[in-house]
């Protein structure tokens, strides 16, 4: 009998950049355990071409990504989800549609590496930033005990992962 296979949903606004490098990766590393998928509350309507570059030079899928609006995964028919998280702070805020099954969500917010002005080297190195953050929060995520851990302990680890190295959440003061 074969494990199943759980849905993860990234949100990001744009679903041009960090929600794609996130469905690509997390797509290749857990792959027959997960299958990613990507959408924006706003969709650019193209996927940035350096994030595009740097799943190329990392190894992962840079083809096939489409920018998406979220309410083609609310439809009927669409994939039930299992887990959503947001990758970018202004969706994390957002009032998202209500989603089939009451996914686990947390926030995984990092920077916008589009947001970065400069040279070409200084926009590839934010991509690679935020891929590596990404990456490492997904190694996190692809080690847990999904299928055997309780629910509340599940979610706690889902929001830890979310504060770890290049968080945009504040972190908590040491009392």
């Amino acid at each position: 009998m074969s494990e199943r296979v759980y849905n993860v949903l990234f949100l990001c606004t744009g679903n041009s950049a960090r929600s794609i490098l996130a469905e690509s990766i997390l797509n290749k590393e857990g792959s027959g355990r997960f299958k990613a998928f990507s959408a924006g509350s706003q969709p650019k309507g193209k996927v940035n071409p350096h994030a595009l570059r740097e799943l190329d030079a990392l190894g992962y899928p840079s083809t096939g990504f489409s920018s998406k609006g979220w309410d083609v995964f609310a439809e009927p028919g669409a994939p039930e989800m299992d887990f959503i998280f947001t990758v970018c702070d202004s969706a994390a805020g957002e009032a998202c549609p209500v989603w089939i099954g009451h996914p686990m969500t947390a926030h995984w917010g990092v920077e916008d590496p589009a947001a970065v002005q400069g040279d070409e080297v200084e926009v590839q190195r934010a991509f690679a930033q935020a891929a590596r953050f990404l990456k490492n929060r997904i190694t996190a995520f692809l080690s847990l005990p999904i299928s055997s851990i309780e629910k509340l302990a599940l979610e706690q680890h889902l929001r830890q992962i979310g504060k770890m190295e290049g968080s945009t959440q504040p972190q908590e003061k040491a009392v």
